[in-house]
């Protein structure tokens, strides 16, 4: 996901930055709160205890260092990389390095590039690498001089390696928990000499490992749909069959006579039933008799939704009040270009659903206005602001246990904290302070929206004669994921155009007329994995590879020309390491054709070269090599992972992604009919890292691995038979 939290579109006040003016009434007695930033604003309430080594470390009794992360372990492994920067700069015992979840304090733990607590976007390690250093270069210094004023030395005499801290001259030394009191009471230096990268010793290394595949592996990670606690109900919801409809009335008759149910209410998002176990939860609510109010309700089917998204594509259907073409990449004069040949391509991209192997789940306590939430929470910020509004609280009164979650994708995080409100909605109605746990099923979270946006683009692409674009006209149709953001909004809603705008394609031609409309459809849409690039990453590689073809060149020495004439290096280095590793030029293995894709997201640049054949019809993807820049590889073998389940969830959406609505209806409800790829169809996926110097900043990983594939596996396809694929997925139901 990529969240971005922009500034409020009024002018400041003198003396104050876009950002840090906010004016929001809050839901307790209307109060206006002027000239606060959304972390100050977040953190009012808050109540968290910084150890004596600052907000995000803590080191126990017997010296074990434990990493207070900000960012939600939810499969990424994004822990090991943050760890380990903290352990590289305090030289601790890595084996001895632990992590836990942060509490929710935007103020102590925001996310620096969103000015939220959040995680998303590919930038856990990237907006955390000064930060944690210096939190650990800190530390270090605080042994340090502890242990010198012990030994009546001089700071620079002192060496730490492992946890140990010693004086070679003297023979002398003490551990980490030895000199943990005195160490504590150093005042920390506010800036700590870091290291210098090149004498890294942790960093880079595969010695970086998750640290908590064994809890996992034997059942003792708690996931929220683990969590146990006195007088626990639980609660299932009936949610209306269309988006935007509500309950009209409900007959709760038949649902009360279930064992074990014991109450039923209405709330905004549709008809809870309450109960002592999962189970009797969802008896009493298949036993419920619901009338749903549908006067608002989204009754166009995915079709329709689509075929008026060509419409305003090509011109053939007229644009709605407020519906406004908005330009995000214009230069020289398109439109006034005449001469040489005319290629013209659309492509379409259904709806697809985030599809976490745990669905959304919740629990809540509340007391009055008093709030507790125990589970995964990917925008503690989001969450807090949107329980607050609706228990009459300070944001950072509401209290938030998070604990690790099977997967998201960026589902977790939404700007109405969808399944948390409606979770709180019900503990209310439950009252006296019992603790109640909302469980969605598989169901429940397929048909519940908040997905991957429908997308329509329209490219023209007029040619010189050498081959090559001199002018790019392009049209994307796609509602808008950033309208109704919190802090702000307005103009190009950048997560629909990121990919194709600043693309080095457009960079090396001299006349570009790009627009986005963002046309309203009653369907939720959200972030998933790698966003807009979901998309244009699609359209930007597949139309090079058709452009290649019809200038007879290889689709490797075009992209490399189009990457010099641009000055995109970074481009033209994964290029080159992923066509040299893949064996680009030699003939491929007996039966397979190759297909090469390339393309920046989050920071990072990746290249694929896919290894594709036909069985029965169907494409097979057996051999990925990967390509990436992504400067300093903190955790190369993490890198690696997240470069073959990107892959993977990549391919899965291109070849059978999509999530369809009948006159308003999901049709789709499980794996099923909403088919994900399978263990045997899984590609074998070689990981190369394009060196960086030492020091590098490093950018995401989680995400950029996701958008290269479907294009390469494409673009193998056009060489085996000289057809474009235009829509995805490849595979129809």
């Amino acid at each position: 996901m990529n969240a971005r939290f922009n500034p409020p579109t009024t002018a400041p006040a003198p003396g104050l930055s876009r950002r840090q003016v906010i004016v929001t009434a809050t839901a307790a007695g209307g109060a206006l709160l002027v000239g606060c930033s959304p972390t100050d604003l977040m953190a009012v309430g808050a109540q968290t205890e910084v150890g004596a080594f600052g907000p995000f470390i803590k080191i126990a009794p017997d010296g074990a260092v434990t990493l207070v992360s900000k960012h939600i372990e939810f499969g990424q492994g994004n822990h090991a990389g943050l760890a380990a920067i903290v352990a590289e700069e305090l030289d601790a015992d890595w084996d001895r390095v632990g992590y836990e979840h942060a509490p929710a304090n935007a103020k102590l733990y925001a996310n620096g590039t969103m000015g939220a607590q959040l995680t998303g976007g590919s930038t856990a390690i990237n907006n955390s690498w000064d930060q944690l250093r210096k939190a650990g270069a800190a530390a270090r210094a605080m042994f340090v001089e502890a242990a010198a004023n012990r030994w009546s030395v001089g700071v620079g005499e002192i060496t730490v390696a492992n946890g140990v801290v010693s004086h070679p001259a003297s023979g002398r030394s003490a551990t980490f928990a030895e000199l943990l009191e005195d160490a504590a009471r150093v005042t920390p230096p506010a800036e700590p000499q870091l290291k210098d990268p090149a004498a890294f010793t942790l960093i880079g290394t595969d010695r970086v490992r998750r640290k908590d595949s064994l809890a996992k592996s034997t059942g003792q990670t708690v996931f929220t749909l683990d969590v146990q606690a006195p007088n626990l109900l639980v609660a299932m919801v009936a949610h209306p069959p269309r988006f935007g409809a509500k309950a009209a009335s409900f007959d709760a008759a038949q649902a009360l006579k279930v064992p074990g149910v014991v109450g039923v209410h209405e709330i905004p998002s549709g008809v809870a039933v309450v109960a002592q176990s999962t189970w009797a939860a969802k008896q009493g609510r298949d036993a419920l008799t619901v009338q749903w109010d549908e006067a608002k309700a989204e009754t166009r089917g995915s079709a329709e939704i689509l075929a008026r998204f060509q419409g305003l594509a090509d011109g053939s259907a007229t644009l709605a009040d407020g519906e406004t073409w908005q330009s995000f990449e214009s230069k020289g004069d398109a439109a006034a270009q005449t001469g040489g040949a005319v290629f013209e391509q659309a492509y379409d991209f259904p709806y697809l659903a985030h599809a976490a192997m745990e669905p959304m789940n919740c629990v809540a306590e509340v007391k009055g206005n008093k709030v507790k939430l125990t589970f995964a929470s990917q925008g503690p910020t989001l969450d807090q602001l949107n329980v607050a509004r609706l228990v009459a609280n300070l944001p950072g009164a509401v209290e938030i246990e998070t604990l690790p979650a099977g997967g998201s994708f960026g589902r977790r995080a939404n700007f109405q904290s969808d399944y948390v409100v409606e979770c709180v909605h019900i503990a209310k109605k439950v009252g006296e302070g019992r603790p109640v746990k909302l469980v969605w099923t598989r169901e429940d979270d397929m048909a519940a929206g908040y997905y991957r946006p429908l997308v329509h683009h329209r490219v023209k692409v007029r040619l010189g004669a050498d081959g090559f674009p001199t002018a790019w006209t392009h049209r994307i149709v796609t509602q808008s994921i950033m309208k109704g953001a919190p802090f702000g909004g307005g103009g190009v809603d950048e997560t629909a155009v990121e990919g194709a705008k600043g693309s080095p394609y457009l960079k090396a031609i001299a006349h570009v007329d790009a627009q986005l409309l963002t046309p309203d459809a009653g369907v939720p849409v959200l972030w998933w994995r790698s966003v807009g690039a979901t998309h244009t990453a699609y359209v930007m590689e597949h139309t090079i590879d058709q452009l290649a073809r019809k200038a007879g060149q290889d689709p490797v020495d075009y992209r490399r020309a189009l990457y010099r004439k641009a000055g995109a290096q970074r481009h033209l280095a994964v290029l080159d390491l992923a066509a040299e590793k893949a064996g680009w030029g030699s003939p491929a293995p007996e039966g397979w054709t190759r297909g090469v894709a390339v393309h920046e997201s989050f920071g990072s640049v990746v290249a694929q070269v896919a290894e594709v054949k036909l069985e029965n019809g169907e494409p097979r993807v057996g051999r990925v090599v990967t390509a990436i820049d992504c400067g300093t590889a903190i955790a190369p073998d993490q890198i690696a992972a997240q470069m073959e389940g990107g892959t993977c969830y990549g391919l899965s959406a291109a070849l059978y992604g999509a999530i369809t609505l009948t006159e308003g209806r999901v049709d789709q409800t499980n794996f099923d009919t909403y088919r994900v790829l399978r263990h045997n169809e899984a590609p074998r996926v070689e990981t190369h890292i394009v060196p960086q110097p030492a020091g590098t900043h490093p950018t995401g990983v989680g995400e950029p691995g996701t958008p290269v594939i479907g294009p390469a596996v494409a673009n193998a396809l056009l060489a085996l038979n000289g057809e474009a694929i235009t829509a995805q997925p490849f595979m129809k139901a």
